[in-house]
């Protein structure tokens, strides 16, 4: 009897009626919207929580590992990343003042600085299994994730190569190569990825394995394009001269990192301040849609900033400073226009847009409310990509890393924390003080380029070139 009284206090197995198990109370949430049925993937997450649910969502292992170790190599490609677009500017102007053998010297002073840094990076690899656990991870995932971040030092140093060849080639206008390099690349990535993980069973490993062998066959891919004919005029061999006025050229990476880490890192500011408010599940699943849908418009702006900050550069190498200003007016004004198209769409489908992700009723109508919010930070980035490539194409990157870390992390940040708790807007006054610190800095690149005498910055481009170019 003691036996079977104690059996009867258990919780009941779920599926049990009128049991108070995690099914019953799903199915009882799912049931209360009339659907009559259960939505699958995330929205599965979003009726637990209607129903009040508060369990954190547990990824499959894999999953969770995967999303660690991309997280952690993203954050760690942001800095030679934007170190690289040292390099857009002075391939850039280069290439249109006709000095064509420049152009190879910055590539191996591109290289020399971004192995460095790679290098002074490398530990953060070989220590990832303890720095994650200070980061409050468990214990198997950050020992998985230590070992797997391992692998991933090939690629690591890969990208050291990769970022200087891709804007070497840009500048030049030879996008075509990195396009084709790429599109060989991921047809062979497939085959090799099957081959390591299916057949061979390497698992984890044979994810990694296969994504740094895609690296670096795109590396030598253009690697030996470079050397080997492609580029007759802008590479001539390795050369001493790249270790000649070393130091200017630091300063300029330096500055190009710090400016483009300090837009990137921005809105994750967003994402990491909304998950410390009361209730913050619902309404971080509706702000990752949001930033999802932003980031794949963001890619259209992205492209504006790279043709910009070539087309910038080459009037300016060139001499001509009605050439620049042309073309600032027609970037910014095509991007405005295609932001514009955007815009009109989130407002017109803001009750739509979040399908792609959910079927939670909860998640919708918190996108819906973030909607408007949205559409005019799809219209401020339709115009502040452009300007920081105008930054990159003359050389502006130490003054304009000055603007970001004051409009963005001393304006913006400091306004969201107060309307978000404070004030008690939530994620929308955070948001909202976040689009402050874009626009202040939007407004300030716009006074800059302005303002900005474009016959003199070409003939201080000039000036430039003929001084690094007689540097031995």
């Amino acid at each position: 009897m003691g036996r079977r009284r104690r059996r009867r206090r258990c919780w009941p197995r779920p599926g049990r009626a009128g049991g108070a198990g995690v099914v019953g109370r799903v199915e009882a949430a799912v049931a209360d919207r009339g659907a009559g049925h259960l939505p699958a993937g995330g929205a599965v997450r979003d009726q637990r929580r209607l129903a009040g649910l508060h369990r954190p969502h547990r990824r499959p292992r894999a999953r969770r590992l995967l999303h660690r170790l991309h997280r952690h190599r993203r954050l760690q490609l942001r800095i030679p990343g934007g170190m690289a677009s040292a390099l857009e500017t002075l391939c850039g102007q280069a290439f249109g003042a006709k000095k064509h053998h420049m152009l190879g010297i910055y590539l191996q002073r591109s290289w020399i600085v971004l192995f460095l840094f790679a290098l002074a990076l490398t530990p953060t690899y070989v220590f990832t299994e303890h720095l994650l656990l200070l980061l409050g991870q468990t214990p198997e995932l950050s020992r998985l994730a230590g070992k797997m971040s391992v692998w991933l030092i090939p690629q690591h140093f890969a990208m050291a190569m990769l970022l200087p060849l891709t804007r070497f080639l840009q500048s030049q206008l030879k996008n075509w190569v990195t396009a084709a390099t790429a599109g060989v690349t991921l047809a062979l990535h497939v085959v090799v990825t099957y081959l390591l993980v299916t057949r061979f069973q390497l698992g984890y490993a044979g994810v990694v394995v296969a994504a740094d062998v895609a690296w670096w066959v795109v590396v030598l891919g253009q690697f030996f394009y470079v050397v080997c004919g492609g580029c007759p005029l802008s590479w001539r061999g390795f050369s001493v001269e790249a270790l000649a006025d070393f130091w200017e050229f630091i300063k300029l990476s330096t500055a190009s990192g710090v400016m483009l880490c300090m837009e990137n890192w921005y809105y994750r500011v967003l994402v990491l301040l909304t998950g410390y408010l009361p209730n913050a599940e619902i309404a971080v699943d509706a702000l990752s849609i949001c930033l999802t849908i932003n980031g794949w418009e963001m890619m259209i702006p992205l492209g504006f900033l790279a043709a910009t900050g070539v087309r910038v550069a080459n009037e300016l190498g060139a001499g001509s400073g009605k050439g620049a200003r042309f073309s600032i007016i027609v970037s910014i004004t095509t991007s405005v226009v295609i932001g514009l198209v955007f815009w009109c769409l989130i407002l017109t489908y803001n009750d739509q847009i979040a399908l792609l992700f959910s079927s939670g009723k909860a998640v919708l109508d918190a996108v819906h409310n973030l909607s408007m919010l949205l559409a005019f930070t799809i219209l401020l980035n339709s115009v502040q990509p452009v300007l920081s490539g105008v930054a990159i194409g003359s050389g502006w990157q130490a003054l304009v890393a000055y603007v970001n870390i004051g409009s963005y992390y001393l304006v913006g940040v400091p306004i969201g924390i107060i309307l978000g708790w404070p004030l008690g807007f939530g994620v929308r006054g955070i948001w909202s003080g976040l689009i402050g610190g874009t626009a202040v800095q939007t407004l300030v690149l716009v006074y800059l380029t302005m303002r900005c005498d474009w016959d003199d910055e070409a003939k201080t481009t000039s000036a430039r070139m003929r001084k690094w170019a007689s540097t031995k």
